[in-house]
């Protein structure tokens, strides 16, 4: 952690929260205690004198609510025309966010921050879209009432008996640039409102009697400038911080709210938030998972998570035995200086038998502050509850107290049994296995359920006066006591045990299947195989319809957008569908139902994303969340699918830099073969060429003068030169035709001595001396004759290029088992060690110290693959005998041959 009371350099965080701000637009709020203080007057007096500074300012939605001197402010501004939206059989209007972005001016009032946009549009809450005009680097003057403050909600609705429905997370205020309130004395409010500035003469009387009340608006005053200074505050730290300016700093504050389904819970998040912003704290809010849950509390808790994320805290679910072991180990592990907690309305009786959470982890806690919120904040005073603060109702399961019942009465059966057998103290423990058994299978509620059938039956045939209920003794008395005492005891811990158990089974399901998906993703090689693969393991660990999308592989735009896996199998979106994708993907963030962006859409869409960029989109749907008007997503499964959804990406980009790696290499090698192509044409088609033109005109221009002799010679190097050009064409061809795969070998049983004479007598042997060495009673080769010949010539012919003059150039053959063997051998310098199998390349040739050999590099690479057409191999080594190179060609002898 960064001293700043020593370090005189800047606050890194500060300089990136600076730097964060470049290309963005600048956001000011002009905040005030209560509707009619004059805010929407004060933005358009400042955004006038902006435009007399030659500022481009126009009005994107501003009310007037028929104030004659506001509507006067309006004019001379230009006015962005509003969106009509058709709605249940009228017309609504809304500011034209679209239309905005086309015209793009520097500055756009847009009034009213916390208004709900008409069902619909893209965006559900106007500062949504304030956000993408920021996005766009478009400045904004705004307006906003205290009130309609996500975290001061609970504050205002317990002075003013309202509860506002339209809010605005505490992020937006946190994010604006400049806060600037407008204030006004209830005295001078009320009176606006007796001249009818605020509302109309009906209305203004109502209000004075509920809402504007001198009490209400001093109460709503002092909010709004707390919130305000809050604000200023920060703006100065940010500051201090950026520009390395010492000062008093305080020690670094964390805070925990600990989230349950109780009603309150969502009343402890927003104050958890007022103090985390007293404190300058950073905060989070967490839910202890202890088992037990029914499927009403995970949605409750689902909610208020959320609702805590939309007031800036950081969310986490952890597994622990009981809430407050949970909520302090977290605090513990986390550096946690500040606990927020309920506190829970119970009778002092029950208070001194079964302690409540808060003093669960008050006497936990040690060092750690626990600030717990008292039960007058939770309830409201009086406020009306909103859904968010209804207790859940835990449905209560027939079949497992049906299958308690039968548990018990199983046990008492066994009982019943051993009565002789036992003495009464042992039957209890029979009984007791009993009430263990079903809060093994059962739970909590069914254990206690047979702990107390069990007691009665105890009772009734066991304790005498035997089939009464009636106890003589007192002593039984204290045994029934006893027993139902340990019962209920073990039952409590044994539910409990088993609850975690489920637990953490099913975290090691999750962990189990995330291991086994990476392990799948990583042997994956195929795109399509790969999003399937995710697709199936998303709709299996979610319970989800899934598909995923990509752009098209000719479109690097989101409007090349395609379905290339789903699960259940689906390929087609509707237009709805398709906008909030595209929007998703060029966004980076989330669009579709449930979304702030297009929840209109049938699904959510989600971008997978890698340091690269998105490189995916991910829709989700499910037809049961719908039904049950449901979040599509809970935040642990969220981070599960994040978890999947990173896997994917990284897979996905693994396979994009496999695809690009290949076509880097198959394009270097198409240069290299293009160059080498282009340096062997330049070489071997223009030296025959020039040697034919040079002869040719020779005898053109001297034919007169040249002798017999000498005009032999030159038609002698006319023809020698034509073929080896022919030659160099037919490579060419051949090697097309190996490439290609049209090369169709026409086999056939060959003298192996009547291939070698016929490339005998075809290949020039002026310089050399050949030498045969064929063993006799060599068998028939099953061969084409016309490849096999290309092959003995295109080897006696690389010989003769590299072997000095006047040495011998030898072939050999022999059978050896199964095979023939026919070996060409030279008397050169031999092949270099790193080029006995690159010589079987096309276009490469050997260098010869500051030498290259003549030839088109492709005799060799066209000798490989004909032998091979013809099932048999050639190989490249040097002689062992002495200098020099030794071909080897080896082909099978076929079976109908005799030996």
């Amino acid at each position: 952690m960064t001293d700043h009371t020593t370090d005189p350099r800047p606050s890194p965080e500060a300089l990136l929260k600076e730097a964060g701000q470049v290309g963005r637009g600048r956001l000011k709020i002009f905040l005030g205690a209560a509707p009619g203080v004059g805010k929407t007057y004060e933005m358009l007096v400042q955004a006038r004198r902006r435009k007399l500074d030659g500022v481009d300012a126009v009005i994107g939605v501003v009310e007037t609510h028929g104030r004659v001197e506001t509507d006067l402010l309006t004019k001379g501004i230009e006015t962005v025309p509003k969106r009509r939206m058709p709605y249940k059989g009228r017309v609504l209007a809304e500011m034209d966010l679209d239309a905005i972005l086309q015209r793009r001016p520097r500055l756009v009032l847009v009034d009213e921050l916390a208004h709900d946009n008409a069902p619909g549009s893209r965006h559900p809450k106007r500062y949504l879209d304030v956000e993408e005009l920021l996005a766009a680097g478009i400045d904004v003057y705004s307006t906003l009432n205290v009130q309609h403050v996500e975290s001061l909600n609970d504050v205002v609705a317990q002075i003013t008996h309202v509860r506002v429905r339209e809010t605005v997370p505490d992020s937006i205020l946190d994010r604006a640039d400049d806060i600037e309130l407008v204030d006004l004395t209830p005295e001078d409010l009320l009176q606006r409102m007796k001249d009818g500035k605020v509302y109309l003469p009906g209305a203004a009387e109502r209000a004075q009697q509920n809402y504007f009340v001198p009490g209400n608006l001093a109460a709503l005053r002092e909010l709004a400038l707390r919130r305000t200074a809050q604000r200023v505050d920060a703006q100065m730290v940010d500051y201090m911080r950026a520009h390395a300016i010492a000062g008093p700093w305080e020690a670094s504050e964390r805070l925990l709210v600990a989230v349950n389904a109780r009603p309150g819970a969502a009343a402890a998040i927003r104050y958890a938030r007022r103090l985390a912003d007293r404190l300058r704290a950073s905060w989070t809010a967490i839910h202890v998972e202890t088992g037990g849950v029914s499927e009403a509390e995970r949605d409750r808790i689902a909610q208020l998570l959320r609702l805590a994320e939309r007031v800036g805290a950081v969310t986490a679910t952890v597994p622990a035995p009981s809430e407050a072991d949970g909520v302090v180990a977290f605090a513990r592990a986390n550096n946690i200086t500040h606990i927020v907690t309920m506190a829970a309305p119970a009778s002092r009786w029950r208070e001194l038998f079964v302690p409540s959470l808060a003093q669960e982890i008050i006497r936990r806690a040690g060092e750690i502050s626990v600030h717990v919120v008292p039960s007058s904040i939770l309830k409201g005073r009086g406020v009306r509850p909103g859904i968010a603060e209804t207790p859940v109702a835990v449905p209560l399961e027939p079949r497992a107290f049906a299958g308690s019942f039968a548990i018990s009465a199983a046990g008492l059966g066994a009982a019943l049994l051993l009565q002789r057998a036992l003495a009464v103290s042992n039957v209890a423990l029979v009984l007791l296995v009993a009430v263990l058994a079903s809060a093994v299978v059962y739970g909590l509620w069914p254990s206690l359920f047979a702990c107390l059938l069990l007691a009665l039956a105890y009772n009734f045939f066991f304790l005498p006066p035997l089939y009464t209920f009636t106890i003589a003794q007192p002593e039984n008395i204290v045994t029934l006591l006893v027993f139902t005492l340990v019962a209920a005891i073990a039952s409590n811990l044994t539910a409990r045990v088993r609850m975690q158990a489920i637990v953490a089974r099913g975290r090691a399901a999750t962990t189990e299947d995330l291991y086994r998906f990476s392990r799948k993703l990583a042997g994956i090689a195929a795109l399509d195989d790969l999003l399937w693969a995710t697709a199936y393991q998303v709709a299996h660990m979610l319970g989800l319809h899934v598909v995923l999308l990509m752009p098209a592989p000719d479109s690097e735009k989101s409007e090349g957008l395609q379905v290339r896996a789903g699960y259940p199998p689906e390929d087609t979106l509707d237009d709805g569908d398709l906008a909030a994708a595209k929007w998703a993907f060029e966004h980076g963030h989330a669009a579709g139902c449930g979304a702030d962006t297009l929840p209109g859409a049938r699904r959510l869409f989600l971008p997978m994303r890698t340091a690269r960029g998105t490189v995916a989109i991910i829709g989700l749907d499910s037809a049961r969340a719908k039904e049950a008007n449901e979040a599509l997503l809970a935040p642990d499964q969220r981070r599960l699918l994040d978890s999947l959804a990173d896997q994917t990406a990284l897979a996905i980009e693994r396979l994009h830099l496999a695809e690009e790696m290949d076509r880097a290499r198959v394009a270097a090698e198409t240069e290299k073969l293009r160059s080498a192509l282009l340096t062997s044409i330049s070489h071997d088609l223009r030296t025959p060429l020039a040697s034919i033109l040079g002869s040719a005109s020779s005898l053109k221009a001297y034919r007169a003068s040249l002798g017999a002799a000498e005009q032999d010679e030159l038609i002698g190097t006319i023809q020698e030169e034509a073929e080896r050009l022919n030659r160099f064409i037919a490579n060419l061809l051949d090697m097309t035709r190996l490439e290609s795969g049209a090369l169709a070998p026409n086999l056939e049983l060959i003298e192996l001595g009547d291939v070698v004479g016929s490339v005998l007598r075809r290949t020039p042997t002026l310089h050399h001396s050949m030498a045969l060495d064929i063993a006799p009673g060599l068998p028939m080769l099953r061969i084409d004759p016309v490849l096999f010949e290309q092959v003995l010539f295109n080897l006696l012919d690389n010989a003769a290029k590299y072997a000095p003059v006047g040495t011998a150039i030898t072939v050999r053959a022999r059978r050896e088992g199964g095979q023939v063997r026919v070996q060409v051998l030279d008397e050169g310098a031999g092949l270099p060690e790193e080029d006995r199998e690159r010589v079987f390349d096309k276009f490469y040739r050997v260098r010869a110290a500051d030498r290259q050999r003549a030839g088109t590099g492709l005799g060799l690479a066209i000798a490989r693959g004909f032998m091979e057409a013809m099932g048999g191999t050639i190989t490249a080594a040097n002689r062992s005998d002495r200098s020099g190179a030794v071909f080897t060609l080896t082909l099978p002898v076929p079976l109908a041959v005799p030996a």
